[in-house]
């Protein structure tokens, strides 16, 4: 088995990314945010479990690498810092064997359990941080399993304490249920504060599952969604809002970030335009 695998294998033509590497820790994820794409491709895709004989194999794969200073990205479908990475540590044992083969390393988390790891981040790391939202309710409802946004706002704190570059993903953006402008520029004023280096945003991109599960959760908003995205276009079997919706939705964020002094980034929009860098943060890497 390979684990560690080219990030984006399908090539998109709207990813922005320049090459690099990807490293799933844990196969499905607990935090089982509503919105989640996962589920369409992987089996009980809310119940992670550890990938069996993952330490020695990935030790045996990096030693199979023979130039050094490569960039890996973790993790894409499933959260490192997961509440089961707390009893098993595989996240720490695999950041320990990156920093070895002196690979340069991407964290995408929502969870404060990072800053367990901070002996291990302080060079060649950079991490984005996932915020929706700053209401706790509607955080809860979104991401029933993750740490609440006030807890993933101490972890950038400390982060930024330990000068370790944090990006803030503002991701996704969704109609009628996260797109309360106010509520945004809050969000934003309290990152330029926390001098976050990076602010990266995307839009909702509507599957099947994660679509029933909003319909559940957000009843009376869902018909206006759907119709929405029924107005849109089909792009890798996922279904986009209209263009023009999610420029505007893109535009109005980077402004806000204009104002407040943070550098911004869409991914995956195809509005190559509006990024002011890289949208994973990777140019902030030494």
């Amino acid at each position: 088995m390979v684990w560690i695998q080219r990030f984006d294998p399908w090539r998109s033509t709207l990813c922005t990314c320049p090459f690099k590497y990807s490293l799933n820790i844990y196969t499905g994820c607990a935090h089982a945010c509503i919105y989640c794409y996962i589920t369409s491709y992987i089996r009980d895709g809310f119940k992670p479990r550890p990938k069996r004989g993952l330490i020695g194999e990935l030790e045996r794969e990096l030693q199979r690498f023979h130039a050094r200073r490569k960039v890996v990205s973790i993790s894409n479908s499933s959260d490192p810092y997961q509440p089961i990475e707390k009893k098993l540590e595989l996240t720490r044992k695999c950041l320990e064997l990156f920093k070895r083969f002196g690979w340069k390393i991407l964290i995408v988390t929502k969870s404060n359990l990072i800053t367990r790891d901070l002996d291990l981040l302080k060079e060649d790391c950079v991490v984005s941080v996932t915020i929706t939202t700053l209401d706790s309710k509607l955080a809860h409802i979104l991401e029933p399993n993750a740490p609440s946004p006030s807890l993933r706002i101490d972890a950038i704190k400390l982060l930024k304490l330990y000068h370790i570059p944090v990006c803030v993903r503002i991701d996704p953006l969704i109609p009628f249920i996260n797109d309360d402008w106010e509520k945004l520029e809050k969000l934003v004023k309290i990152l330029a504060k926390l001098k976050v280096d990076h602010v990266i945003s995307s839009t909702y991109k509507a599957r099947g599952d994660s679509l029933a599960r909003l319909s559940l959760n957000f009843p009376e908003r869902y018909i206006k969604l759907l119709k929405l995205y029924l107005m849109g276009e089909r792009i890798s079997n996922y279904y986009y809002l209209p263009r023009d919706l999610r420029y505007r939705l893109m535009s109005r964020l980077k402004q806000l970030c204009e104002e407040y002094g943070l550098s911004f980034a869409s991914c995956r929009e195809g509005f190559r335009e509006l990024n002011d860098n890289i949208c994973d943060g990777s140019f902030l890497l030494s």
